[in-house]
């Protein structure tokens, strides 16, 4: 996957979040939640483009890692979601799994980056 696909994938998780986040019922609880996911997700493909022109291999690492950090972030939001029923599961179950799949190549990214890093005289 190149990194404009990747890119592209980000995004599209993004706009899946914020539909998600509009079909939340009302409440204090649909509210608080609905905000941070919508931060948070929507932070992923910014940090992650960020990284891809980043000036130098460690802030190309420190930007990969804040996208990394919000999108476990928002996994976490989407399974408050799923713990107090505020939409039905066959939604969240491929959002989550995009999650997590998104989450893998996020963090295999990172590794190979800084053991590319490490290897640098």
């Amino acid at each position: 996957m190149t990194a404009d696909e990747l890119e592209d994938r980000l995004i599209r998780f993004a706009v899946r979040v914020g539909r998600l986040v509009e079909a939340l019922p009302s409440g204090r609880l649909s509210n608080h939640v609905g905000r941070q996911l919508i931060r948070s997700a929507t932070s992923v493909p910014a940090n992650y483009a960020e990284g891809c022109v980043a000036e130098s291999r460690a802030d190309f690492i420190h930007k990969l890692s804040i996208a990394l950090k919000e999108l476990r972030e928002s996994r976490v939001w989407l399974r408050i979601i799923a713990e107090a029923d505020l939409v039905p599961s066959p939604r969240l179950r491929n959002l989550r799994q995009e999650a997590d799949e998104i989450g893998a190549i996020l963090a295999q990214s990172l590794i190979t980056a800084r053991r590319r890093s490490a290897q640098r005289p």
